[in-house]
This record gives structure tokens, sequence and C-alpha cells, in this order.
């Protein structure tokens, strides 16, 4: 009897110890998992915060070939999408719009950090990048739909518009012609738009009127470092 009680007390305090065992890697075994869960919930929380902090900012001045690719050169600057804006007609083509019938002026949408470039700061940049003294005309392009505009999507945005505006006519011999209105829509220009001067450098329009400006807003950049 008294080996059988020592035995049944070995089994007790074996199975007990496996258990304990059990238990201990389970718990283990969850801690990992919860862990992981909880790494990559905050990564993808900090990617959501990320992108959630871009901002847009939406004008346009001339062509929408230029400013395309001189704002693709500010730092800050995510992303440039060229289209329309500022008129009546929804999902207006290229052929329409420059038929002058649907209000809208080619402009740019940009998307940026603004804890490298601020709105203010791009809006200084767009004063710089274009003639915003000329009436419905940029150099060779005349039409409402080359027009200086700045469309604005909030009250803090419209504010920043008309400060900016102010503060740039200083620079400027004429008077500033620039509309600032509200956004109502933005319309993507069709894909052969897109990024077009990186895509045709050698195209005649590009070499004449593109590129020097480019290059001028280049040299605009470089001096704001300095």
């Amino acid at each position: 009897m008294a080996i059988m009680s020592s035995f049944l007390n070995k089994a007790a305090t074996f199975n007990g110890s496996m258990q304990g065992r059990i238990m201990s890697f389970c718990g283990l075994l969850f801690l990992a998992c919860f862990g992981g869960a909880v790494t990559i919930s905050s990564a993808q929380t900090k990617d959501m915060k990320s992108s959630s902090q871009l901002e847009t900012a939406v004008f346009g001045g001339g062509c929408f070939w230029c400013l395309d690719a001189q704002f693709k050169l500010v730092p800050g600057v995510k992303s440039v999408v060229s289209g329309y804006a500022g008129g009546t007609t929804k999902n207006p083509s290229y052929e329409q719009v420059c038929s002058e019938t649907t209000g809208h002026a080619e402009v740019i949408q940009v998307e940026f950090d603004p804890a490298v470039v601020g709105y203010e700061d791009l809006l200084r940049k767009f004063f710089h990048a274009h003639d915003p003294t000329t009436l419905n005309r940029q150099g060779p392009d005349v039409g409402s739909s080359y027009r200086s505009i700045i469309l604005y999507k909030d009250d803090n945005q419209k504010a920043a518009a008309e400060k900016v505006k102010a503060a740039a006519q200083k620079d400027w011999p004429d008077p500033i012609v620039t509309e600032i209105v509200s956004l109502k829509a933005f319309y993507k220009a069709e894909d052969y738009h897109q990024d077009y001067f990186a895509k045709n450098p050698g195209q005649g329009y590009c070499r004449l009127v593109v590129a020097p400006k480019v290059k001028k807003f280049e040299k605009m950049l470089e001096s704001q470092k300095q």
C-alpha cells in the first residue's frame, strides 16, 4: 500500500508539473503571438498616421505640363497630378477644356507633407513659377484655361492664399490677377498628360517652354537652400 501511495503521489506530482509547464508554454505562446500582433498593429497605425498627415493643394498657372515638372522638384512633395478644375462641366476631356467652353483651368493637384513643406511655402513658389499678372495667358498659351488660379479646400487654405497673394505683389510691377476660389471638384487629366515633361523632354513645346521654366525654378530652389 505504501508503494502504491508513493507511486500515486509521484504521478500526481508529475501531472501537476506537466500541467504547469503546459500552462506556462501556452502563456508564453500567447504573449509571443499577442506581442507580434501589437507590433504589426503599431506599424500599420504608423503608416496610416503618416498617410493621413499628407495634405493637398490645387492651383494652376498656364500649361499644367510646366507646373507638374516644377513642383515635382520641391522637397516634401509626394505626388503631382495634372488635371482640370474651376469649371462646370463634369469629367471634361482635354479637347473640351481647350475649347474654352467648360470653364475649367489646367491645374495640378499637389500632395505634400506639411512637416517638410507648408502650404504657404508652396504658394510662394507658385507665384514664382509663373507670371500671375497676365490675365488668361501664360506666354504663348492664351485662354481662360491657362488662367492663374488657386483653389482652396477650406477656410485655412483660403486665408493662406489671400495672405501669400498680397505678400507676392511686391515682387511684381503689375497687379496680380490670380483667382482664389473654392475647390468644387478636381478631374484628373488623361494619362498621357501625367509627368509629360519627363516622358517627352525632346518635344518642341517642352524644349522651348517647359525646360526654361523648370531650369529657372531649379535655380530658385537652390537659392532658397543658401
